[in-house]
């Protein structure tokens, strides 16, 4: 089908912006980036509010088509260019999937993203606190590919891609994934699909001085 390009609304260094502009590149989806001041507060302005009341990135635009939430962008993007290949229409596998998603949304934002915003953004949250929930996530996520390549069998799925650029990004947090084998090869396999593109690097944390990514 002749696409036109989708219209993403997102910061260069949000993981949460990212995960939605990898989805587009693996479906090989074109995109206009628009970049959103946050810390100007653009997403708190009427303009961008009339966009997403709840004032966050990401947002898209498909041809009028106006989506917020990283997680509800990766279903609709799923079900609307590649139907049932990164969210199968089997229960079971559907379940397992939201179950990840879920995991998205919770563990690994208030984990590994919240590490990310103390040293990226000088966040107020309690590095400790974060940094332990961030491992304790990581140890789930190590056990679980020990069945599979990806979270959900042996084929990607929007699962992936809601994990994948705050665990990639985890050691800029002072998150180390060294204890980690089965989640770094996880990484490595998502970084060899088909179209894949990468996040903007922040030298911050364990990557503090350096440009290494999650290695």
């Amino acid at each position: 089908m002749s696409v036109k390009p989708i219209k993403l609304y997102r910061h260069i260094l949000s993981g949460h912006c990212h995960r939605v502009e990898l989805m587009l590149s693996l479906l090989g989806i074109p995109v206009e980036l628009i970049d959103v001041d946050l810390a100007n507060r653009a997403h708190k302005q009427p303009a961008f509010l009339q966009l997403n009341t709840f004032g966050q990135v990401p947002v898209i635009d498909d041809d009028g088509v106006i989506l917020a939430d990283s997680n509800a962008i990766l279903v609709y993007l799923a079900k609307r260019y590649a139907p049932g290949k990164w969210l199968p229409e089997d229960p079971v596998s559907a379940a397992n999937i939201q179950r990840w998603l879920s995991a998205a949304a919770g563990p690994l934002a208030f984990g590994a993203a919240r590490a990310r915003l103390i040293t990226v953004f000088g966040a107020p949250y309690n590095s400790q606190e974060v940094i332990g929930a961030a491992h304790a996530l990581l140890s789930v996520m190590n056990t679980e590919l020990l069945r599979g390549a990806f979270l959900i069998g042996d084929q990607p799925t929007i699962a992936d891609i809601a994990g994948y650029s705050y665990i990639a990004h985890a050691p800029e947090g002072n998150v180390s994934l060294q204890d980690y084998p089965q989640v770094r090869a996880w990484l490595q396999r998502i970084e060899a699909l088909p179209g894949f593109t990468p996040m903007k690097k922040s030298a911050a944390g364990l990557n503090a001085g350096t440009n290494d990514g999650h290695q």
